[in-house]
């Protein structure tokens, strides 16, 4: 595992007049193995943050470090992102190098923990959305990456399959024992998931407050009032920052 440092981290834009800024200077440490949850309104720059980080978006200013140099990171998307062209198999044995032997076993360990051991021939079109994502977590997760990045993976399913979905990103997370960076608009999802809380408001993108989470301890019941606590303040200041800036 890793953890990410950044220093004075800043974007910029060109435009017609010149430059319009995403984020003011950003400096967080993400400590090995800890699971961060970055909120905040749409456009305020978690996304790009997020980019930053992975290494997705290097036109930045500042910094960005690992501690563990060279780590083996992950990125799960909005949308599964599935090759259309390859069975689900296939796309699985794409971010994989080794003999096939090597390959085939570990694709069929991640498909049984997904619980999609009966789809290794279909392709993407032929699954519902809920096991598109699956198959995309099966794809992050089966490189053992020392960081994993999440950007709003959930927020395209049903809250049944979300939830699902959420419970088994965090077991297979303690399991392998990584560094979570996930960006997400519903702040109950956040309480469910981080050790760390950080809101974010902008425009452009600041930090404006971080909270540790991690008093409510684990597993977490996804109806424990306090997590609709936790919920309910963050919301309450991202509206107090807004009207703060208006």
């Amino acid at each position: 595992m890793s953890g990410i440092v950044l220093k004075n981290v800043t974007r910029d834009y060109p435009v017609k007049d010149g430059v319009r800024r995403a984020l003011e200077p950003i400096s967080l440490d993400i400590g090995d193995g800890e699971f961060v949850c970055i909120i905040g309104p749409s456009g305020c720059g978690k996304t790009t943050l997020l980019n930053i980080m992975s290494g997705l978006d290097r036109d930045h200013g500042g910094s960005v470090a690992y501690t563990e140099p060279g780590a083996m990171t992950s990125y799960m998307f909005q949308e599964s992102r599935l090759l259309p062209w390859l069975s689900v198999r296939d796309n699985l044995a794409f971010v994989l190098d080794g003999d096939r032997n090597t390959k085939d076993r570990l694709i069929d360990e991640w498909l049984d923990r997904v619980g999609l051991s009966g789809f290794s021939r279909d392709y993407p079109y032929q699954l519902s959305v809920g096991m598109q994502q699956r198959v995309a977590v099966a794809r992050a997760m089966i490189v053992s990456p020392a960081i994993l990045f999440l950007d709003e993976p959930f927020s395209a399913l049903d809250e049944l399959t979300a939830q699902r979905m959420r419970t088994l990103v965090l077991e297979l997370c303690e399991e392998l024992d990584c560094t979570v960076v996930l960006v997400t608009h519903n702040p109950l999802e956040a309480a469910y998931l981080a050790d760390r809380l950080v809101i974010m408001s902008g425009q452009p993108g600041r930090i404006v407050d971080i909270r540790d989470l991690t008093h409510l301890g684990r597993p977490r019941d996804s109806g424990d009032p306090e997590l609709w606590k936790v919920s309910r303040e963050a919301v309450a200041e991202l509206t107090q920052s807004d009207v703060t800036e208006n």
